[in-house]
């Protein structure tokens, strides 16, 4: 499905303007009104992750104030969790309640396979990244993949460098994560393998963690506008627009001024070596 005026209608977003993106629930409440069965559903993937906090938050404290862009509210959590600890209806299906969910809490619930579980978020979003990349939407899976790949780069660089344990940083099961828990090389033998993976080992080096973060989410920036660049009224081009605006609300507490700084300099580096072919 093609969205033309969706897309015509929503305001332009800057990298350097934090400002320039619309409140985030007013925004999905629009995607909401005019997007298709189907393609809802691919948002709601992204949204997930609202969920995941909302688990971890809902199951240390069931009074906890719960992040609203989450698909589920905390009855909807009270209610799952019964389902899932109760024996004899934890088989029972219920629409509102993912694989990955369900076989998170099962693990973390079993005296045996819980030891091997350092943190438990680690351990979710693991399996939200699993989830994620088995998408049959191209974009969202190839999406959740960068997102590993960069997260597990960063984290490898970042322990190997004060000494803490490179295999319990490194999350998911694919190569990219295979050769940061097994190589001792300085660039883990992944410059060539894919797309980025110098400017993740660069990113890695800065030593100011604000910073590292801003570079970071400027090559998110760069891949989502180089993955939708042809496909401007698309879905993928209304998810990419989501994720800009998400990544955009990060840095609220930044003055616009200080926001067009960063942000300009820093989305040049990184897209300067991105060449679109005709």
């Amino acid at each position: 499905m093609e969205y033309y005026n969706l897309i015509t209608g929503l305001p332009d977003l800057h990298a350097d303007n934090t400002k320039s993106a619309p409140e985030l629930r007013e925004l999905l409440a629009e995607l909401r009104s005019v997007m298709s069965k189907n393609d809802s559903k691919l948002l709601d993937i992204l949204l997930m992750r609202y969920d995941n906090d909302n688990l971890l938050a809902y199951m240390d404290n069931n009074a906890a104030e719960l992040n609203d862009l989450g698909l589920l509210t905390a009855d909807d959590w009270h209610e799952l969790l019964d389902i899932l600890s109760d024996e004899d209806n934890k088989e029972k299906r219920d629409a509102r309640l993912q694989k990955y969910v369900k076989a998170f809490y099962e693990t973390i619930h079993d005296e045996e396979q819980s030891t091997s579980i350092d943190s438990k978020e680690d351990f979710l979003t693991r399996l939200y990244y699993e989830f994620g990349m088995q998408c049959k939407n191209r974009f969202v899976a190839e999406w959740f993949e960068y997102c590993l790949n960069m997260n597990n780069v960063i984290a490898t660089v970042i322990c190997r460098k004060h000494g803490f344990n490179v295999k319990a940083a490194v999350i998911g099961d694919n190569e990219i994560a295979d050769a940061l828990r097994s190589s001792n090389a300085r660039d883990f033998g992944l410059i060539g393998q894919f797309d980025d993976v110098d400017k993740f080992l660069s990113v890695a080096e800065e030593p100011n963690p604000l910073d590292r973060e801003h570079k970071m989410d400027a090559l998110k920036w760069a891949w989502l506008e180089e993955h939708t660049f042809f496909d401007h009224f698309s879905v993928e081009n209304v998810l990419s627009y989501w994720i800009r605006c998400e990544l955009l609300h990060r840095w609220d507490c930044l003055s616009v001024e200080q926001g067009k700084e960063v942000f300009r300099g820093l989305l040049n580096e990184m897209k300067k070596d991105i060449h679109f072919e005709s």
